[in-house]
């Protein structure tokens, strides 16, 4: 035992500065005034687990060790909160699943063929994703016909949860008796979803500010970051929705969360009003190519082969 073990890790002013702006440039989150005490104990946790004596030492390990990449992930992991739960905002995927790809499925049929792609970019442990193929099976669509689910999250520890499917009850508090009855079934350590629902899903690491491993996804359809970007200052917050702006296709749309918007941010979508909720939409030039529908099914052929690839 060494004198640095006792009492906890004290955060300087200087070292609150360097996390918080370590953090905002590797990740896009960004931590308040309000948010240093949570940096100090849960860093200062972790770097007591690594036998490091001060904070300071701990921000050298994360900007400058060779597995810092890991140790990044490892600390991201400590600070963020992953809360979510099946079917949450029921009103907006009732949107999606009874509006939004019904529409886009008879763009689909005009022009010749293809799947709608789905991105639940900062997806958590998987309830939103799985949450989109039940809905969208109960509403009599077909996954790998009619449309492709793809989610990502910037914490490997919850990809890990979201791979093995196996929730515990507070991941059920909007779930019908019916549907956790029909998709899931009892095992040890809580409910585990059914392998019909589970492989329609791509799960992958990913960087919201990773334009590179981004670009794997290729276009989409529809994405979904709900209560996410409440994570982030004003100017990531613009980076990001500039790289949905990119991703989507003419037509598609963008999900947020019931407390985040666009304002200040993006001029470069709509805002529809839909029976079940408000979501936006970037607009669509009335001739657009006849081959785009068939174009983005063999994009979504090649993103799903190249991030099994990039996950082997």
């Amino acid at each position: 035992m060494n004198g640095f073990d006792d009492g906890p890790l004290e955060l300087s002013d200087l070292e609150y500065r360097l996390f918080r702006d370590f953090f905002r440039e590797a990740t896009g989150l960004w931590f308040g005034e309000d948010s240093r005490f949570l940096l100090e104990k849960r860093l200062g946790r972790r770097a007591r687990e690594l036998g490091l004596g001060s904070l300071a030492a701990y921000h050298h390990l994360l900007r400058h060790d060779r597995e810092s990449d890991q140790e990044l992930a490892r600390a991201t992991d400590e600070l963020t909160t992953n809360e979510t739960y099946f079917f949450r905002e029921r009103g907006q995927l009732r949107a999606l699943v009874e509006e939004i790809l019904p529409e886009l499925l008879e763009r689909r049929r005009r022009l010749g063929g293809g799947v709608v792609s789905i991105w639940s970019a900062g997806c958590s442990s998987g309830e939103e994703a799985y949450s989109i193929v039940i809905l969208a099976r109960e509403a009599g669509l077909e996954p790998g016909r009619d449309f492709r689910v793809y989610a990502s999250d910037i914490s490997r520890r919850v990809l890990q949860k979201a791979r093995r499917g196996v929730y515990r009850p507070a991941s059920f508090r909007e779930t019908p008796p019916e549907l956790q009855k029909q998709y899931f079934e009892e095992v040890e350590g809580g409910h585990r979803i059914v392998d019909d629902i589970k492989r329609h899903v791509v799960f992958t690491h990913l960087n919201l500010l990773d334009d590179t491993r981004s670009a794997v996804l290729g276009p989409m359809d529809v994405i979904l970051c709900r209560n996410v970007i409440i994570y982030f200052d004003q100017e990531t917050k613009r980076r990001v929705v500039h790289g949905f702006e990119e991703k989507i296709r003419p037509g598609g749309y963008l999900l947020l969360g019931h407390s985040e918007s666009l304002i200040n941010l993006s001029s470069a979508f709509e805002l529809r009003h839909l029976t079940h909720d408000l979501v936006y939409r970037k607009p669509s030039a009335s001739d657009a190519p006849q081959d785009r529908w068939r174009k983005a099914a063999e994009e979504a052929i090649a993103a799903t082969a190249s991030l099994e690839e990039l996950e082997r």
